[in-house]
């Protein structure tokens, strides 16, 4: 049995941002570390939210105010403020299962407190689970 804490990225491998921080700067995280998701956090690392690429582009095309105004937004106004979760201790098939479900790539881990702890990036899980 596989955990989701033997497979996750380290929280030094995640896009994590803080609750202040605005939407240029939340992208610019997430292509630094070239994933799709920034976790947003306040300062004892609870997860707020996320922001993704496609939460991103959606909201891209809805909102009617200039593209530079639209970018120093704060990205927690943009931000999924209760996304899908893994826990250090689930089993990764479970995991995985639900990134299947819901169509997402990444699930950020969180501990019992909701504090994030890592995040689950789906290829390097299902290399594992294919491994195994």
């Amino acid at each position: 049995m596989i955990l989701v804490s033997e497979v996750m990225m380290s929280l030094d491998k995640t896009p994590v941002i803080g609750k202040t921080v605005i939407l240029k700067e939340a992208l610019e995280e997430m292509g630094r570390l070239r994933l799709g998701i920034a976790c947003i956090v306040d300062s004892t690392n609870k997860l707020l939210g996320i922001l993704t690429d496609g939460d991103f582009r959606r909201k891209l095309l809805k909102v009617q105010k200039p593209f530079s105004a639209f970018l120093v937004d704060d990205a927690l106004k943009h931000a999924i403020l209760s996304p899908i979760t893994a826990q250090p201790d689930d089993k990764l098939a479970n995991a995985v299962k639900v990134m299947g479900q819901k169509q997402i790539w990444d699930l950020p881990v969180i501990d019992y407190e909701g504090t994030l702890k890592g995040l689950l990036h789906l290829h390097p899980a299902v290399q594992v689970l294919l491994e195994a």
